[in-house]
């Protein structure tokens, strides 16, 4: 995901702090958080390029877990499912450990981790500017909404996001996935709302 983690560039360089600070000084390295740069594409180079928010936001996960321990969900799923036009200040990454929030350095937003087990999400991968990262699936996306409409903070977003992504659902699908993960009583709220039995 052309994610360098400063922990880890200390296997590469002798000096790592110094070559990382040069690197980014030459404009080939962007940081985009505290301990993490991404490598800048060869044709953006000298430029103000910067990755969009959700891409490295499942990049810096990426690069703490492993490619398939970080899947992009919640609010942020929802935008790279092309569903929310406006960008955000917070992403939202499943993990499958506990991690602090981050505090992004090349703009004012925050990637927040939740704690899943990642390998029981309905999940597909969708290519970013970045490569192709992990992202839940319409139904999962609207169920993990309607469960937690906050956890993004952006409410007002939610439920128009909501209503876009369940056009695209397969009913079976969403009782599937509601049933393994316990979450029966979000998907009849989201019936009732929709007016749906």
């Amino acid at each position: 995901m052309r994610m360098v983690r400063a922990a880890t560039a200390a296997d590469v360089y002798a000096h790592p702090r110094a070559e990382l600070a040069r690197l980014t000084d030459l404009g080939l390295l962007h940081r985009v958080a505290t301990g993490f740069y991404v490598a800048v594409p060869d044709d953006r180079v000298g430029t103000e390029w910067m990755p969009g928010l959700e891409a490295a936001a499942v990049g810096i996960a990426v690069a703490a877990y492993g490619r398939d321990d970080a899947v992009v969900m919640g609010i942020s799923a929802a935008r790279l499912h092309g569903v929310l036009p406006r960008a955000l200040a917070t992403a939202v990454v499943a993990v499958p450990t506990r991690h602090d929030p981050i505090r992004l350095v090349d703009r004012p937003a925050l990637v927040r981790f939740v704690v899943r087990d990642t390998a029981r999400l309905d999940a597909e991968r969708i290519d970013t500017e970045l490569g192709p990262v992990l992202v839940t699936t319409a139904e999962q996306t609207v169920l993990d909404l309607v469960k937690r409409p906050g956890l993004g903070d952006a409410e007002a977003e939610v439920w128009p996001a909501v209503e876009q992504l369940y056009r695209r659902c397969d009913p079976k699908v969403l009782a599937e996935i509601a049933g393994a993960q316990k979450m029966r009583m979000t998907l009849t709220r989201l019936q009732a709302r929709l007016g749906e039995k």
